[in-house]
């Protein structure tokens, strides 16, 4: 299957050349064609499963094949123009955009806007923008000004502007909504419903969620007219490409040794490392910083200028190590990624999907890690049961745990772990019996300190407002 043979506009197919796709992903494959036709579409598809191509390709088709109307735009600019010259107030009349893309983060957003930029390269009358928390209002004044056919924004910050008269959906044709799961989970969901009905009920809707089950599955139905369902594999996803495995820890200190040790792998191109609050990603950056390690934090206390540089340096591979919480390394999408490392577990299972799927990209070999305290060992069932896969033990000569655990050899080992591995002690998590602390427990050696962080809000700490 080529992009030709889905029916593309011949100009948007020059600029995938370009940028060399070459093959429709199944993703792609079910949901162009569907898209193209007008049909609302209800998409559960795992990350990195080429998402906002599927959206963003049958959408940029539709409207260039219409012809480009320069009045109106036209008229606005002479309108600014004429205010200017007189030395009068500039007046900024409301957007009316055409398209309308909902997402949860703001690096979800400009990847998004990055993506339609390229799609789009040779269709010089079309504009992308984004409205998101943390950017400058002059700054989205002026974006909206320009009147884009496309948005691309955050929630809260779209309600804002609604609510001030600077945008009006009365010409919208086709609205997405993008990892409507996690805009569900962080809140969104006053402000999404609230956002649609003032959306034409004539829009076409396309809905891409990891799950469609739930809330998102009732929110769904609510707004889609006779929608064309397309599953493109579980969120529970086996991830073949990905080695997962668990390191046992009994403390802080050890934590750090291990991961300290982990990182220095021959193999690491760029590490991605999740920790549950926004404060540990500070305090683990600066540690990794100190010793030696190209790293840096990524959360959502940080400027917006701040993360957009971090993200640079990222993919300029200026920085190695990026230690981040979920909601802010949400969209990342960096085929250099090798390592992902959980130095705290998720709350939720999906999380832990999400974020082993961060390396493993477009088919490349991955390595996930997840640093965990003997306590911890509910959240890990939850986790296998929810892939519905083992998770193997590794331990490392001079990292062993102190404390210890009753446990069955697994079958499964890693295929991909070099460093000093003892792979015979590779229990399946779901064989382990855990029994009482050895006795260096008793005496206080090596008592664990726990993990009882919190993760971040999600609603107060990413609403983007």
């Amino acid at each position: 299957m080529t992009f030709e043979a889905l029916g593309l506009h011949p100009l948007i197919q020059k600029a995938l050349a370009d940028i060399h796709y070459d093959k429709p992903t199944p993703v792609q494959e079910k949901a162009i064609p569907a898209g193209i036709e007008g049909k609302d579409l209800l998409v559960s598809s795992q990350t990195g499963s080429g998402k906002t191509a599927a959206f963003m390709l049958p959408a940029l088709h539709r409207f260039a094949s219409v012809p480009f109307e320069k009045s109106d735009k036209k008229t606005f600019n002479q309108k600014r123009q004429a205010a200017r010259a007189k030395g009068e107030k500039v007046r900024y009349e409301p957007a009316h955009p055409k398209m309308l893309v909902l997402t949860p983060t703001r690096e979800l957003a400009m990847q998004i806007v990055q993506s339609s930029e390229d799609y789009s390269a040779y269709l010089k009358h079309f504009r992308t923008v984004a409205i998101l928390g943390g950017m400058p209002y002059p700054k989205q004044m002026q974006l909206l000004a320009k009147n884009p056919e496309i948005l691309v924004a955050t929630p809260g910050r779209l309600i804002d502007h609604m609510h001030s008269g600077k945008i009006r959906f009365d010409q919208l044709e086709i609205l997405v909504l993008d990892e409507a799961d996690r805009m569900l989970d962080m809140g969104f969901i006053d402000d999404i419903e609230t956002i649609i009905a003032a959306t034409p009920e004539t829009r076409q809707t396309m809905l891409f969620s990891a799950t469609l089950d739930g809330i998102v599955g009732n929110m769904a139905r609510k707004i889609t007219r006779d929608p064309e369902l397309i599953h493109i594999h579980s969120v529970a996803s086996r991830h073949e490409n990905i080695d997962q495995m668990i390191h046992f820890v009994d403390d802080l200190p050890h934590k750090n040794r291990l991961l300290d040790h982990l990182l220095h792998d021959r193999s690491l191109d760029q590490a991605l490392v999740f920790t549950a609050t926004k404060r540990d990603a500070d305090i683990v950056a600066d540690r990794l910083a100190i010793a030696g390690f190209s790293a840096a934090a990524l959360h959502g206390d940080m400027p917006q200028g701040a993360r957009n540089r971090t993200l640079t340096k990222l993919r300029r591979g200026q920085v190695k190590i990026l230690v981040a919480t979920d909601v802010a390394a949400r969209g990342i999408d960096i085929p250099n990624i090798t390592h992902v490392v959980n130095y705290d577990l998720p709350k939720f299972p999906e999380d832990y999907v999400h974020r082993i799927g961060r390396t493993g990209r477009a088919g490349r070999h991955g390595l996930a890690i997840s640093l965990v305290n003997h306590n911890d060992n509910n959240n890990v069932r939850k986790i296998e049961r929810f892939t519905k896969q083992s998770i193997p033990v590794n331990v490392i000569e001079g990292f062993e745990p102190k404390l210890s655990f009753k446990a069955a050899p697994s079958k499964r080992k890693p295929s991909g772990w070099k460093p000093g591995s003892k792979r015979n002690a590779s229990p399946k998590f779901s064989q382990r019996g855990f029994g009482k602390p050895a006795a260096a427990r008793k005496d206080g050696a090596g008592r664990s300190r726990g993990q009882g962080r919190s993760g971040e809000g999600r609603r107060a700490a990413e609403s983007h407002r």
